[in-house]
């Protein structure tokens, strides 16, 4: 089965394949550059992990490049050295990435060598307890960063039990519980060909990229069982503070609010609210809380694309001296979402700039086959970048009132600071 949708990304369409054994292969033409990209996502991350397990699918990633049947870790680095490609892997809440990036000459040989770390990683001992060890010094060392303790705090108490509540590197004592057995067991879960989606943009055509991947991954078979269904636990609204006293020199002051999920109606109007209150150096937070009253060394908002509700978050970096009058404004300027309206000129511009963003993310093959993707990934499918500026211009002020009414009303509040002055910022 084969679909195509015209885009004007270079002119070219974007194809989409489905392979007998399930494999989703979407392609994106591009003559203009003697580069392909590819992206082969996994639809398993974190949120595929237990809550005791937390921390499996970053080691996984971590790993997965440190040998693979036949080739060892340096085997595999020399082969994509020695003709200047890239190759990684990363993990994120809700799938797996493996990225590449060849000239075309050298496209097939770069492929088939991500079919094998993909299909039969090795997982060596010594590997998983170098990259275990490594991960537990990034996690220690986030101990240490005043905005990663406050997100840490927030997070854990939006989501509860839900696995968006952890980082993906899991906590000390997840991390240093996991084996190679608990990375093969879920390898062998996840890893199978009709959970996959391969994205590739660059000089070459639908029919031979198609080929190419037939012949990598054609013999690839999906295991008898059932695809396993994640059985998450519901996330309860039980707005709350968390205070971490810190002898720091700012304190960090963060108000979140739980969102939506990609799909529901409501998330291109968080997203637009968002930009307008922290994207940049023209955001409301910004103007209002930084440049006219100077109480922000940073301030910013974020509302990160989820398959489940997302949590809306805006922050500040204040003087601890200030933290009291900066948890008021910000919190006064996400209550103004609900109460008045934006004005048509100040909404149209937050438009222009996320749009623009959008148009500008968009300029690579790796940033092409990177959308298309994560898009299929999410289930949104690839007509979803057809669709999100649309359902962005569509968002008008009472619109914005509206979700701003649904879902911005009692924050979670994390603060991280000196003891005194977060303790008087709630008394």
């Amino acid at each position: 089965m084969t679909q195509t949708v015209k885009k004007s990304i270079f002119n070219s369409p974007i194809h989409r394949t489905v392979l007998s054994n399930g494999i989703v292969v979407l392609v994106a033409e591009n003559p203009a550059a003697d580069i392909i990209a590819a992206r082969i996502f996994v639809r398993a991350g974190s949120c595929a992990e237990s809550r005791e397990q937390a921390g499996l699918a970053h080691l996984l990633s971590a790993v997965m490049t440190k040998g693979c049947d036949g080739l060892s870790s340096l085997e595999i680095a020399e082969r994509v050295e020695s003709v200047g490609a890239s190759l990684s892997t990363d993990t994120a809440n809700d799938y797996f990435l493996l990225s590449l990036k060849t000239v075309t000459s050298d496209f097939a040989e770069i492929l088939t060598l991500a079919g094998l770390i993909l299909r039969s990683p090795i997982f060596p001992e010594t590997q998983v307890e170098l990259e275990r060890r490594l991960a537990l010094q990034d996690i220690r060392s986030q101990k240490e960063q005043p905005f990663t303790i406050a997100f840490d705090k927030l997070r854990q108490a939006m989501y509860q039990d839900h696995p968006y509540a952890m980082s993906v590197l899991g906590d000390e004592t997840t991390m240093s519980s996991l084996t190679r057995a608990d990375l093969v067991a879920y390898h062998k879960t996840h890893f199978r060909p009709d959970n996959v989606v391969i994205s590739i943009a660059g000089r070459i055509t639908l029919e031979d990229a198609v080929k190419l991947v037939e012949e990598v991954f054609g013999d690839w078979q999906p295991i008898s069982e059932k695809l396993p269904i994640l059985n998450l636990p519901e996330i309860q609204l039980q707005p709350q503070h968390q205070l971490q006293p810190l002898q720091t020199q700012q304190s960090i002051v963060m108000l979140g609010y739980l969102g939506s999920a990609v799909a529901d109606a409501d998330y291109a109007a968080l997203k637009l609210l968002s930009t307008y209150l922290g994207n940049g150096l023209s955001s409301r937070l910004f103007v209002e809380l930084r440049e006219k009253q100077g109480l922000a060394y940073e301030v910013s908002a974020f509302y990160p694309t989820r398959l489940y509700p997302g949590s809306f978050v805006v922050y500040i970096g204040t003087a601890p001296e200030n933290t009291s009058i900066a948890l008021q404004g910000l919190r006064k300027e996400v209550d103004l979402l609900s109460t008045t309206e934006i004005a048509k000129d100040v909404l149209q511009a937050a438009k222009n700039k996320i749009l623009g963003q959008y148009a500008l993310g968009k300029q690579t093959n790796g940033q092409i086959a990177q959308i298309y993707g994560w898009y299929e990934t999410l289930g949104l499918g690839i007509e979803f970048d057809r669709e999100f500026p649309e359902l962005i211009t569509a968002v008008n002020a009472a619109d914005a009132i509206a979700v701003a009414n649904r879902y911005l009303q009692e924050p979670y509040l994390s603060l991280v600071g000196p003891e005194a002055a977060i303790n008087s910022a709630i008394a």
